[in-house]
């Protein structure tokens, strides 16, 4: 028997979403960048490397004197001209709010918690699992952790492309360019986890699944 709501028409379906609360959008926030942060500690941990502006942060703060969550503030900038641009105020709000909080996080993790060992395949696949579900949970929100998310959300809503394919092409081809400053080892896992990270977005957000606003 045919499911009832999937033979109706996207607009009926759109109709009868109800918004989330500013209160829910917070707390959203909130965990999304905590479980983020958690989980880009795990990848810290084990020295791996990521996609994304995340990717970026995490080698320039090798390289550089400034920390990981300063620079990737910086780096988010730039898109905020696209994000008021092509998702609108609202959308742009809370992921700026969201970037922020993630920034912060991830620069004072260690005030409240200490990794000791943790078995680099298994830190790989959970870092970018944590990632991804903070990220499933802000896309649920109207909102992203910036940079390639802005651009990933854009393309989904406008062409129907999914976000988290997208970006699974996108992170694996930046953690693959960063293989002249890793070892092979640590490039693996880095892709390894950049695949977990995005296997939540491309299997629990595609378009037409979850409606919310």
């Amino acid at each position: 028997m045919e499911n009832v709501e999937s033979a109706m028409p996207a607009e009926a379906i759109a109709s009868r979403v109800i918004p989330h609360t500013p209160l829910e959008d917070a707390q959203a926030i909130l965990f999304a960048a905590a479980f983020a942060s958690l989980g880009v500690a795990f990848l810290r941990h084990g020295g791996l490397l990521t996609g994304g502006t995340a990717g970026i942060a995490l080698l320039s703060a090798r390289l550089t004197r400034f920390s990981f969550g300063q620079i990737y503030f910086v780096l988010n900038l730039p898109f905020f001209w696209l994000g008021v641009r092509q998702l609108g105020w609202r959308f742009t709000a809370k992921t700026f709010a969201a970037i922020g909080v993630f920034s912060f996080a991830s620069d004072h993790l260690d005030g409240v918690l200490h990794l000791g060992f943790v078995a680099p395949v298994y830190g790989a696949l959970l870092g970018g699992a944590l990632v991804g579900t903070g990220l499933l949970m802000l896309f649920r929100h109207d909102a992203s952790l910036g940079g390639l998310n802005i651009l990933a959300i854009h393309l989904q809503r406008r062409f129907g492309v999914r976000a988290g394919v997208f970006q699974m092409v996108v992170d694996a081809s930046i953690v693959v360019a960063s293989a002249f400053v890793v070892s092979l080892t640590t490039l693996l896992l880095s892709i390894a986890g950049a695949i977990a990270m995005n296997l939540v977005l491309a299997v629990n957000h595609r378009p037409g699944r979850y409606l919310g606003a």
